[in-house]
């Protein structure tokens, strides 16, 4: 086997890249980075029933996307290639074949209506189906016969049924099976094509991988793997099985409950930094208390060794934190840039869009509430006159009143409508008028947007609806106002 640490990242073109799923590219990649090796992309489409047209596109877009930068691959080649399984079709078969010939697998041309039966039979006595082995005993001469008749038939791996098989895992250490329950798997199905299982031995083998990096799920079947090295007389991998990535109640992530994946949430307006910074850290842990880490940090110091076996809790809450601390450490241009579709969506008229973004940035956690934020911009709508009674500002309505009227020609006056104008002229009047400055801001800041909450103060709100809306709205409060004081 290579001295070069080689791992490689084996989808099949489902549609979607699922989270644990990507957590398993990001620790293969890693794992080959941080030890100077090579990461390889395999595409693994042997099971044509699940494949969906446009999926390897899919996979292409989410590595670049993610900075997951494979060495080897279909679109780069390499000298271990064809990378797509389904281009690697005739490989297959004559290693079966040659485990035949050892005695490691036998041909089974049970039909699929006898194995339905035995299916329902075990079923109906509640045990775990298991193959009854009806044609391993088969002789060399009808074997031979039924082949050359062109009767379908798949190759089954002869399992020992005596004796255990030990194996040892990175992060779970030994790991002891015993014989008797291993099933005698499917190596080559019916239509040609070998199953996941078998194919991806002999990938693995044939392109010198060194790390075999996946979900726990597939600890019990790696005693099958490691009969079909043995069989061969192939070197067996190091194999580093990941903890499972679980809901905050215990539960599997599923595509199918509706679970998130990458795209999903791209979609809602999380950050890939973000989204691979946490992913990271989903059953692996730094040495230290740091949490933010970029791609090029964990390159230099993630280690197998500091992976967990316990599940790992993916929470959303956590996430947020995460896609938030991103945006408010990003420079206001670039956030400018990435929240703008956003921003456009949540207006309906023409306004200035960088200070808005500058209003929103240090209060965006998801880019996808960005539009609910700024509907008070599009129309002022009916509000709670209590709202200019403010404990801490120490204003009531007629304060605010007062407050309002004497800004207004202020304002009315102004040539210059900047953000800093509008500030100095009211800091100005705060002044002239014994007032608060809490007391000239809050009571303008309720009437241009008529909300308690909103994700700017009352001079960059006013600088985004410019001057005319401003006055407009201002003059609503007085006359509100006016109305009950």
């Amino acid at each position: 086997m290579s001295s070069i640490v080689r791992t490689r990242y084996a989808p099949s073109p489902t549609g979607y890249i699922h989270i644990g799923n990507l957590r398993s590219a990001l620790y293969e990649y890693l794992i080959a980075r941080v030890n100077g090796g090579k990461f390889i992309l395999r595409i693994e489409d042997t099971d044509q029933e699940r494949y969906i047209e446009g999926a390897v596109d899919v996979i292409y877009r989410t590595l670049k996307l993610c900075g997951l930068k494979h060495d080897e691959g279909p679109d780069i080649g390499g000298p271990y290639g064809p990378y797509i399984q389904s281009e690697r079709k005739n490989l297959y078969l004559p290693y079966a074949e040659e485990l035949v010939r050892k005695g490691h697998a036998y041909y089974c041309f049970c039909s699929k209506e006898r194995l339905e039966s035995l299916q329902n039979r075990y079923k109906e006595r509640g045990e775990v189906f298991r193959y009854d082995r009806h044609c391993l005993g088969l002789s060399e001469e009808e074997v031979k016969r039924r082949l050359e008749a062109g009767e379908p038939y798949v190759i089954r791996q002869k399992m020992p049924t005596e004796g255990t098989t030990t194996f040892h895992d990175v992060v779970y250490g030994e790991i002891t099976v015993e014989n008797s329950e291993l099933e005698d798997q499917i190596l080559i199905k019916s239509d040609g094509y070998p199953t996941y299982n078998f194919a991806n031995v002999i990938d693995d083998h044939l392109m010198n991988i060194t790390h075999v990096v996946r979900g726990c799920e597939y600890l019990s079947s790696t005693p099958k793997y490691n009969l079909l090295y043995q069989a061969f007389g192939w070197e067996i991998p190091t194999y580093v099985h990941l903890p499972l990535i679980v809901k905050p109640d215990g539960s599997k992530i599923s595509k199918r409950k509706g679970d998130a994946t990458f795209e999903d949430l791209l979609a809602e307006g999380y950050l890939v930094e973000a989204i691979i910074n946490y992913l990271a850290l989903l059953g692996w842990s730094p040495d230290s208390n740091q949490e933010i880490f970029s791609l090029a940090e964990l390159e230099k110091i993630f280690s197998i060794e500091r992976i967990s076996k316990s599940p790992s809790v993916f929470d959303m809450a956590k996430l947020r934190w995460f896609n938030g601390e991103y945006i408010r450490a990003m420079l206001l241009e670039d956030f400018h840039e990435i929240a703008l579709p956003w921003i456009k969506k949540g207006l309906e008229k023409d306004l200035p869009t960088l200070p808005i973004a500058k209003m929103i940035q240090p209060r965006t956690e998801v880019l996808s509430e960005i539009p609910e934020k700024l509907g008070f911009f599009n129309s002022l709508c009916e509000y709670d006159l209590e709202l200019y009674t403010h404990k801490k500002m120490k204003t009531n309505p007629e304060i605010s009143l007062k407050s309002l009227k004497a800004a207004l020609p202020v304002l009315e006056n102004l040539s210059d409508w900047s953000e800093k104008s509008i500030y100095d002229a009211l800091m100005a009047l705060a002044e002239e008028q014994e007032l608060k400055s809490g007391q000239v801001f809050w009571p303008l800041r309720i009437a241009v947007s008529g909300q308690l909450v909103t994700p700017g103060g009352a001079v960059e709100i006013a600088e985004v609806l410019g001057k005319e809306e401003t006055i407009r709205r201002i003059n609503i409060g007085i006359e509100r106002l006016s109305a009950v004081v």
